[in-house]
């Protein structure tokens, strides 16, 4: 029985897939865990054994400043090193077949972008580690000349302004970009499915935008392994419980044809 319903879910997203054109990926740390890419809140992602610097911490600190840096240069390395894998591919795939609306991403490790994602149609929701931002002026720069002056004076990069340098990622306690949330959210307006890959869905108000798709009537699809906040809605169209990458590329492969 468990085997038939499988392949009966995998059939149904092959269907969805290949019957979409305007289709909205709402994707989250699980697609990146296969690039070496940590989880933060799984059972043993990074935020339980280390608690996040929050960003009026880091506004008025030097400590929180150092804790910050120090945090990000632990993971600069892997997420330097990270290549995208079959999932971001796939997606890219669906992009050239003209079916992609938008990419909303939680990730911050820029995965989407270095496989291929188009950047009009990426919406990194909680920024981004492949840049440094200015605090006060807002101008970006390139993450290794920063990393390797804090590794060797421990001491946290400013700006020419003055202001605070920090990874152009979304801190606790920091706002979204409205830019960024208005337009992720006028893409699910236009949406005629939307797929949710590798999130619990329990980070909001980002979890809410796959939301606006299903509830206008878009077909809305779960893969994740392990539970989401969303399973048991009545927007849901289809929940498929197991690996990502394992079950997405396939059914991509399958839609087009490949």
């Amino acid at each position: 029985m468990g085997e038939d319903n499988n392949l009966m879910q995998a059939a149904k997203l092959v269907e969805l897939l290949g019957e979409s054109s305007q289709i909205l990926f709402f994707t989250g740390a699980g697609i990146s865990t296969g690039s070496g890419i940590p989880d933060f809140r799984g059972p043993d992602g990074v935020w339980k054994y280390r608690q996040p610097v929050y960003y009026h911490d880091f506004m008025r600190s030097e400590a929180a400043r150092i804790e910050h840096w120090d945090f990000k240069l632990e993971g600069w390395e892997a997420f330097r090193t990270a290549r995208p894998n079959a999932v971001h591919e796939a997606i890219v795939r669906l992009e050239r077949a003209g079916k992609v609306r938008a990419v909303v991403t939680q990730n911050i490790d820029g995965l989407h972008a270095r496989a291929g994602t188009a950047a009009g149609l990426l919406i990194e929701l909680h920024g981004t580690n492949r840049l440094i931002e200015c605090q006060t002026c807002g101008r970006r720069s390139e993450p290794e000349a920063h990393f390797e002056y804090f590794r060797k004076t421990r001491r946290p990069p400013v700006c020419e302004c003055g202001g605070f340098l920090k990874p152009a990622t979304i801190s606790f306690g920091q706002n979204l970009r409205i830019e960024d949330l208005e337009k992720a959210e006028d893409m699910a307006q236009g949406a005629d499915l939307v797929v949710a890959l590798g999130s619990t869905l329990s980070v909001h108000p980002a979890a809410d935008i796959p939301l606006l798709a299903a509830r206008r009537g878009a077909p809305y699809v779960i893969i994740n392994r392990g539970p989401t906040e969303h399973d048991e809605m009545p927007e849901v169209t289809l929940r498929i419980e197991g690996d990502v990458g394992e079950i997405f590329p396939p059914a991509v492969a399958a839609a087009l044809k490949v």
